[in-house]
């Protein structure tokens, strides 16, 4: 689900920092919605 953050593809940190914030904030949203 979360194939940008195996590689950094991306070229600027900020990006790539917020695909990770993304990518963990759904994970523990899912984790708090199905325990």
């Amino acid at each position: 689900r979360w194939r940008r953050l195996v590689r950094d593809y991306e070229r600027r940190c900020d990006v790539s920092e917020a695909m990770i914030h993304v990518g963990m904030g759904a994970l523990l949203i899912r984790r708090i919605a199905h325990p």
